[in-house]
């Protein structure tokens, strides 16, 4: 029998909830469905994405006043210009194509909503892309990649495997850091002690869930 959800997930992003599934807490799922409109330019990137969080979390927490609700926002900045989901192929293309062999940056804010409190923290994680060809960018966008993602591409996306290297939260780009989620939910009250062999491999070198680990501790498997 399914456990009672301990919170609900504010997003109908697959990415997100595979993520937080990871952590070993039992959740709903209710996507906010509100716009999210993005400034052209903005050097405050990091408060647009806490503000789009925020709302998220605040809209769907008025229908759960039992559950704490978490909702995420991701971003893509390249040169001070915001990226977020290409709406037709010629924005994946101008997405794709800017990026190309270039470093931007990845801001994913997580808000958490609880009664009339809310937690809000972000992450970042620097990008360098490879050089790929417009061979490839076409065949991204044939198969439907990049419309449901923020700056068009997926790192984890073994076929076009866009990314040269990274530096920071892997998670975070994927679209849920989660040392940041862990400590926001333990603020919020949630106790969430995950087993290291759940998460992804790439949380072994995560800067982010080391500091998490210092500072309470994941669950060692001992």
């Amino acid at each position: 029998m399914r456990r009672a959800p301990v919170l609900v997930l504010a997003s109908a992003s697959p990415r997100r909830r595979e993520l937080l599934g990871r952590l070993g807490v039992t959740f709903d799922v209710d996507p906010a469905g509100i716009p999210e409109a993005l400034p052209a330019q903005d050097s405050r990137a990091e408060r647009v994405a806490r503000r789009l969080a925020r709302a998220k979390a605040l809209a769907v927490a008025a229908r759960y006043p039992a559950l704490p609700v978490l909702a995420a926002d991701t971003v893509v900045v390249r040169s001070g210009r915001l990226l977020s989901k290409p709406a037709d192929e010629a924005e994946a293309w101008s997405m794709l194509r800017e990026l190309r062999g270039r470093r931007h940056r990845v801001i994913t804010a997580v808000a958490v909503a609880r009664g009339r409190r809310i937690w809000v923290g972000h992450a970042v994680t620097w990008v360098q892309m490879r050089e790929y060809s417009d061979h490839e960018i076409a065949a991204s966008i044939a198969r439907g990649d990049p419309f449901d993602k923020a700056g068009a591409y997926a790192i984890q996306d073994e076929r076009f495997h866009p990314v040269a290297e990274y530096r920071g939260c892997y998670c975070n780009v994927v679209g849920l850091p989660l040392g940041t989620v862990i400590d926001l939910l333990r603020r919020a009250g949630i106790a969430v002690c995950p087993s290291p062999e759940l998460l992804p491999p790439e949380c072994a070198y995560c800067p982010l869930l080391a500091s998490v680990r210092s500072r309470r501790g994941l669950d060692t498997g001992s």
